[in-house]
């Protein structure tokens, strides 16, 4: 059953990926989520270039509170090191993940700091 819903997100986010691709001028912002964590990068494909990432395991993050809270978190603070990047403006990868509940709180931590999408 489990390899069944990682085959079936693997193929979502195949298929949002045919359609989301990330530029210089605007990155992509991927997310990945498991059980305990919660990933984020601002990805450049065109370079394959990692340009800022931050994740649950963070030193700066927070620890207390919920995984919604802290994917909020992550979301500022990944949107804080692309904006020092000089990014202003990314697509959003959702990662084959539903936009709800601790992706679409990392999405909005990330428009909070002050990235567009």
């Amino acid at each position: 059953m489990a390899l069944k819903k990682v085959e079936a997100r693997t193929r979502r986010h195949a298929r949002v990926r045919k359609q989301v691709v990330g530029s210089a001028q605007r990155p992509r912002l991927a997310v990945f989520r498991s059980n305990r964590h919660i990933y984020a990068q601002v990805i450049d494909d065109l370079r394959g270039h990692t340009i800022a990432s931050a994740s649950a395991l963070d030193p700066e993050i927070a620890k207390d509170g919920n995984k919604s809270t802290v994917s909020k978190a992550v979301g500022l603070l990944v949107g804080k090191r692309a904006l020092a990047s000089g990014v202003e403006a990314v697509v959003f990868d959702r990662g084959g993940f539903r936009f709800q509940g601790r992706v679409r709180e990392l999405a909005e931590g990330a428009r909070e700091a002050g990235l567009k999408f």
